[in-house]
């Protein structure tokens, strides 16, 4: 049990490809955070549920990884596959109160209508979902789910229009007004992932007692419709931290597929995890890399 007052972190890779610098990072912000407080605890979630690219080599491969740079997570790992009817449950939850419609266009057909619009092509507007499908009458759409693939999306304006103003706290900023409509009708499951980045990591923080969300700027857009599920579905606002994150020479940041940045290279190639994860703590990064803004 976590004492009342202290704090709870996570740290939640994907197991997709090889972790670099940036997961490096990421991890030892959320871990640092948890272990600055008397009774903290540090939490290593799987983000599991995507089955096309999750591997299990790359689970042990971040166990490895961690292990390395000496960060150590309190319990065992939890697994997203092992979460799918918590997440089966607030879809349900979603769908009985009217906030959510199945949605059956294909990524060429939301494409073509986007193009087909005045909406500038560089825009925030130009990657959201048009709202095609949410017009279609209940009883015709129902009918439609039984034969044809479809996703399930978030009517985010009724479910904006419900709850009214939202805001969270932002550690070294303050208080932040979401803005959920920014995204649009958001994805919340599909065949293939029965639950979106979104629905699975608000089901994920509260049940695991997650009282501090620490994780990279590029995420931060991400809390405005995750407040806005957290409103809808009776659950409890944690504090959030984006830090600032790694990027190579370029200002760019890193993905999987920057194999001079991984964790597994410089860990076989003889680098002392534990020097390396200190000199992240002081912003020292190899030759190449930095944080972006610093």
């Amino acid at each position: 049990m976590t004492p009342p007052g202290s704090i709870v972190t996570r740290f939640a890779p994907s197991p997709s490809g090889e972790l670099h610098l940036g997961h490096a990072y990421a991890a030892i912000v959320a871990h640092d955070t948890a272990r600055a407080r008397p009774g903290g605890r540090f939490i290593l979630r799987i983000d599991d549920i995507d089955p096309g690219r999750s591997r299990p080599e790359h689970v042990d491969a971040i166990l490895a990884d961690l292990a390395w740079l000496g960060l150590a997570w309190d319990g065992d790992p939890v697994f997203q596959s092992d979460r799918l009817d918590s997440y089966a449950a607030a879809l349900d939850t979603l769908r009985s109160g009217g906030f959510a419609y199945p949605c059956f266009c294909t990524r060429a057909d939301i494409a073509a209508e986007i193009a087909a619009s005045d909406v500038a092509p560089h825009g925030p507007a130009a990657s959201r979902y048009p709202g095609t499908c949410r017009a279609i009458p209940a009883a015709e759409a129902m009918a439609r789910c039984a034969a044809e693939p479809h996703c399930w999306r978030l009517d985010t304006a009724r479910a904006a229009d419900s709850v009214g103003p939202l805001d969270w706290h932002e550690d070294g900023v303050g208080t932040i007004a979401a803005d959920p409509l920014a995204a649009g009708d958001i994805v919340l499951a599909r065949k293939d992932a029965p639950a979106s980045y979104h629905l699975a990591n608000v089901v994920d923080d509260a049940a695991l007692g997650v009282t501090c969300v620490v994780r990279g700027s590029d995420l931060a857009d991400a809390t405005h419709v995750q407040r806005l599920l957290q409103a809808l579905l009776g659950l409890p606002t944690p504090d959030y931290r984006h830090h600032a994150l790694v990027v190579g020479s370029d200002g760019k940041r890193l993905a999987k597929r920057d194999h001079a940045a991984g964790l597994a290279t410089l860990r076989q190639g003889g680098i002392d995890g534990a020097r390396l994860a200190t000199d992240l703590r002081a912003h020292r990064f190899p030759t190449g890399y930095s944080l972006a803004n610093a």
